[in-house]
């Protein structure tokens, strides 16, 4: 955990963050180290972090959060120990960009490793790996092997459906790219559609809508590829959330599964910037690829690794061709959406 010199590891975050952010960049820019600010849990970068220091000899040192970082970086200005974002969701690489804490990154190896529709066409953010918002779906109950997300407000449903928020960030993503797709009065509709058929108010995360469908709350409801994953693989507590419940690869109608992506931003004012870029590259290289597939349960960016057996067994994979910069720029609209047909109430 990256800390200044004159905090005390015991104090609260609060305190760390006022510390780190009143320290001198260049007392914080040693050879041989880089800074990354990341959304992701400690247990699942620790392992790329791990490799890429035995290959490298570059230290790792991170600050982690659940919300805040890029705020963060900008209150910090030119002072910033960031060298590197790494996030979870394209919305706050979104707000990366628009709060100016990022600086565009020309890289032949990420232009060939990254698929166009999983980057900044101005080179500001890529996608280190990506995942897919499916269906979870009561093994017994649901005899559906194909659902479209246009289906989810159809009244078939109503009564069965178990959701988080809709203004989570992953929902949010998803109902963007309904707005890109259908356009906003279509994409209200729709929404309208999807509250009326909800078995309870949205609440709780992805694994709690498996546990509500094991228990027999609703039949379906949406939740990333990976958090079935790990509760089947490596949540003994959970598995049988994992075991009442099947996967289901949702498309939209002509197009696609929806695809979120997690992604990197250099930072504008990083003070080990050439180590960064080391990172970053090496993030999308076969190595760190391979283990974002098999320790993380995501769907690998390069073309050339495959996802891990328990992806894989979900089904073939469409992806969606939507590129992931235009869900970012229609997040604002869905936000607005949700809250104007009352979808959390």
């Amino acid at each position: 955990m990256l800390r200044a010199p004159s905090c005390r590891s015991g104090r609260l975050l609060a305190l760390v963050i006022a510390c780190t952010a009143a320290a001198p960049a260049a007392s914080l820019a040693q050879a041989g180290e880089v800074n990354v600010y990341t959304y992701r849990e400690a247990k699942l970068v620790a392992p790329l972090f791990e490799a890429f220091t035995k290959e490298t000899g570059i230290k790792v040192n991170t600050i982690s959060a659940s919300a805040g970082l890029e705020q963060r970086i900008a209150t910090e200005g030119a002072n910033s120990p960031a060298d590197v974002l790494l996030t979870v969701d394209i919305g706050r690489l979104k707000e990366a960009v628009d709060l100016g804490i990022a600086q565009p990154l020309k890289s032949d190896v990420l232009d060939k490793a990254v698929p166009a529709q999983y980057r900044d066409p101005g080179g500001l953010w890529y996608a280190v790996s990506a995942r897919a918002r499916v269906i979870y779906a009561a093994r017994q109950r649901v005899t559906e092997s194909e659902i479209t997300y246009e289906e989810l407000a159809d009244p078939k449903w109503k009564g069965r459906i178990c959701i988080r928020s809709g203004q989570n960030i992953y929902n949010n993503a998803l109902f963007a790219a309904y707005v890109a797709h259908h356009g906003d009065q279509k994409a209200e509709a729709w929404l309208a559609g999807l509250k009326a058929n909800l078995a309870q108010k949205p609440s709780g995360g992805d694994r709690e809508v498996a546990r509500d469908i094991a228990a027999g709350k609703c039949d379906i409801g949406l939740g990333n590829t990976y958090y079935w994953a790990l509760m089947n693989e490596r949540e003994p507590d959970k598995k049988p959330w994992a075991e009442a419940t099947k996967v289901i690869l949702p498309t939209f109608q002509g197009h696609g599964t929806h695809m979120n992506i997690s992604g990197v931003v250099l930072a504008k004012h990083a003070p080990n910037k050439t180590n960064a870029v080391t990172l970053i590259e090496w993030l999308v290289g076969e190595k760190a690829q391979k283990i974002y597939a098999d320790i993380n349960f995501e769907y690998p960016i390069r073309a050339s690794i495959p996802p891990h057996p328990t992806i894989a067994a979900y089904g073939e994979l469409t992806a969606d061709p939507l590129p992931v910069a235009t869900i970012a720029a229609n997040k604002k609209k869905a936000a607005t959406l949700v809250d104007k047909v009352g979808f959390d109430n």
